[in-house]
């Protein structure tokens, strides 16, 4: 049970998945949360930077879904303009939102990888899913009074992890 908070992967920054790597591992599409996963949860558009991103995914034929516990009125707001799909009110860690994108995009749960910044939702969403997931570091160090609460447990959850040394990374947040 605990080890569905356990992600694959744990990286900086959606900066250092490149779409290279995502293709060796098979992956053909990428489930990704959007508040301080893409961007602060404040911030209303992408970044340059992040349309690079994408746009180098969409150019290797890996496909970006936006899947966020958000309103509608949010998460079309940043995504209706670069032009990436996105499902709302996602109520992750619940498995509908992440079926239903992988059902959207055509692709295999095998061929999927989910992108976020928290176990509560994104990873344990993931793998309750059977899929390979990648924890960020939040790109914000404020959140969200409901966030502020996951994170508290979140930190326990990682000590707990790396004491049993299941995890091979370094603390990053």
């Amino acid at each position: 049970m605990i080890k569905l908070f356990l992600p694959n992967e744990y990286v900086d920054s959606i900066f250092d998945i490149s779409p290279e790597k995502l293709k060796n591992q098979g992956i053909k599409a990428i489930i990704t949360d959007l508040d301080n996963t893409l961007v602060e949860w404040d911030r209303k558009n992408a970044t340059p930077r992040l349309m690079e991103w994408i746009e180098s995914m969409q150019k290797n034929e890996i496909l970006v879904t936006i899947v966020s516990n958000n309103n509608q009125l949010r998460v079309a707001a940043f995504s209706d303009p670069i032009g990436v799909p996105f499902i709302y009110n996602a109520r992750k860690p619940m498995g509908r939102a992440f079926r239903r994108a992988i059902k959207d995009m055509k692709v295999k749960t095998e061929e999927t990888v989910v992108i976020g910044d928290q176990l509560l939702t994104d990873v344990l969403g993931g793998n309750r899913n059977n899929l390979y997931t990648i924890l960020v570091v939040p790109v914000a160090k404020t959140d969200g009074f409901f966030t502020r609460i996951n994170r508290m447990i979140e930190r326990r959850l990682l000590k707990f992890f790396k004491r049993k040394n299941m995890i091979q990374w370094e603390d990053k947040q």
